[in-house]
């Protein structure tokens, strides 16, 4: 009986997922940016949305402890207005990247693995949608391919995230007009062609290119492999954002949503080292946004997740070390952060469910005041 109680216990607490993994707790100095005050009356012409897949408070956490140690402050630390965000989808307590995304971009709660239609698989109408009906012009950036779930639910309405082929034929009659990603397997580059200009390389993310076509960037097979001959979010971000903000005055503004997708399949993996390479990549995109805001004056930047991956904890210090556990392979429930600057940031001050930042945005904007107008660049 006294081995059956023994072996019992090995099993309960020994065979868990309870190995520590230990990473060394960094020394970096902060880059302090420029952050100004914006009155609370002012209204964004333009948004910028921006998305950690999978990213939680302890994947920020430990990156800031990994980078420089706890009193570190990265970019995303020092944006001004912090708020809570829910993240459950319809009928479930867990969410996919598909569900939360169309949060967002719908203001309706769907299943998992639906992309901008409802539960009863009615179509509804995306931001980007609503807002090129307004004079605004759009772009997505990606990690993964543009037709994964999370820059798919922008432009796209079908019941299964993983019909990617059908998603891709529904990007090139979307009003997106630039998209930036991997995800050349399940496009028809004949048909792309046509109606897109097509970038494949990473040094033609440094060219400038003429305003009067759509822009499509597709830069590997399927999500972008990590490597130097490839494009980084932070690189194909201050490439739609130049062009988005481009002689802009003759547009009502943009709308930008650019994710680092790839955080997320390093937490699934539960693969630490992996998950600080793609978060260092999002928050230099995020330094790089903070700085547009600061000097455009007229630009709302907003930053959460769809979910939290792999049930993160961050347990103790032996030394110069911190010692981490992971939980799940899988998404949590956990509540995430929602970060903002700019014009309307302190709106993001609260708890929130993910479909009030939809809202949030239109509100900010004013769009029922808004006149019926088409932005004529890239199109």
């Amino acid at each position: 009986m006294k081995n059956t109680y023994l072996l019992i216990f090995i099993f309960l607490f020994g065979c868990s997922n309870s190995e520590f993994e230990s990473l060394p707790i960094g020394s970096s100095e902060t880059e302090y940016l420029n952050i100004i005050d914006f009155p609370n009356n002012q209204k964004p012409k333009n948004i910028v949305f921006v998305v950690g897949d999978g990213t939680g408070i302890n994947q920020i956490a430990l990156s800031r402890i990994v980078k420089g140690g706890p009193d570190h402050k990265l970019a995303i630390d020092q944006l001004p207005i912090n708020g809570i965000s829910l993240t459950h989808p319809y009928g479930n307590l867990i969410t996919d990247s598909a569900a939360a995304a169309t949060a967002w971009a719908t203001g309706k709660k769907t299943k998992n693995k639906y992309l901008s239609i409802d539960q009863e698989k009615n179509i509804l109408k995306t931001l980007p949608e609503m807002l090129y009906e307004k004079g605004y012009i759009s772009g997505i950036v990606a990690t993964s391919s543009i037709t994964h779930a999370t820059p798919a639910a922008f432009f796209a309405h079908i019941d299964s995230r993983y019909k990617e082929k059908e998603i891709a034929n529904q990007f090139l009659n979307s009003p997106i007009n630039i998209g930036l990603g991997g995800g050349v397997e399940f496009f028809d580059i004949e048909k792309a062609s046509k109606s897109h200009v097509l970038l494949d390389r990473k040094e033609l993310l440094d060219l400038d290119f003429r305003s009067d076509k759509k822009i499509l960037g597709l830069f590997d097979e399927d999500g972008i492999v990590r490597s130097e001959e490839k494009p980084t979010q932070r690189q194909m971000t201050a490439f739609a954002l130049k062009h988005l903000s481009k002689d802009i005055d003759v547009c009502t503004g943009f709308f930008l949503m650019t994710e680092g997708s790839q955080i997320d399949w390093a937490a699934h993996d539960n693969n630490a080292k992996k998950m600080l390479i793609e978060f260092d990549d999002f928050d230099n995109t995020v330094k790089d946004l903070i700085n547009f805001v600061t000097k455009d004056k007229n630009t709302l930047l907003i930053i959460t997740a769809d979910h939290e991956t792999g049930g993160l904890q961050i347990m103790k210090q032996k030394n110069k070390n911190v010692l981490i556990k992971w939980g799940t392979g899988s998404h949590t429930g956990t509540p995430v952060g929602v970060y903002a600057y700019g014009p309307g940031a302190h709106k993001f001050s609260d708890l929130m469910d993910n479909t009030d930042i939809h809202y949030k945005i239109l509100d900010l904007i004013g769009y029922d005041n808004l006149n019926e107008s088409i932005c004529e660049l890239y199109q």
